[in-house]
């Protein structure tokens, strides 16, 4: 038993790895179905992104958009697109707990997700627009802030 977890989120937690899992097999190119080596730092950088993602609430972008690119040899744009597919159900799991355990703020998450719809729609749209290297400036610069915010607080 999963120690701090109701019977109910184990479950949940069991399901999602399961099918997530299975999915991401089925939808390997050929006729066999075969765990390699990058599926396995795949799905270790997806662990470690939920773990962050369940503890901080945060962290799938910059855990994901790294590893994605450094790990795996992914492109920038690809990994930033990437990151926010895997980030929604991370997101969604936690999101319930979170509310489960009544510590979520829904006056507060309710503005800030209109205005993050609107934001997601417009740096969507630009992404492709910038050059690789100018992307990968901009998100070290947004990470460094951040953790230098976390650190003098």
């Amino acid at each position: 038993m999963l120690i701090g977890f109701t019977n109910h989120v184990k479950y949940i937690y069991i399901f999602l790895g399961k099918s997530i899992f299975i999915y991401y097999l089925l939808m390997q190119q050929g006729d066999e179905m075969k765990i390699t080596k990058n599926n396995i730092k795949l799905a270790a950088i997806g662990l470690t992104t939920g773990i962050v993602n369940g503890l901080f609430g945060s962290g799938g972008g910059t855990i994901i958009v790294p590893a994605l690119i450094f790990i795996i040899g992914l492109e920038e744009h690809k990994a930033h697109a990437t990151a926010i597919s895997i980030i929604l159900p991370l997101t969604l799991v936690s999101t319930i707990i979170y509310f489960r355990r009544g510590i979520l703020r829904l006056d507060i998450a309710l503005p800030v997700i209109l205005g993050g719809v609107i934001g997601g729609f417009v740096g969507a749209k630009i992404l492709n627009r910038i050059p690789n290297n100018i992307l990968r400036k901009i998100f070290g610069i947004f990470m460094i802030i951040a953790a230098i915010k976390l650190v003098m607080k």
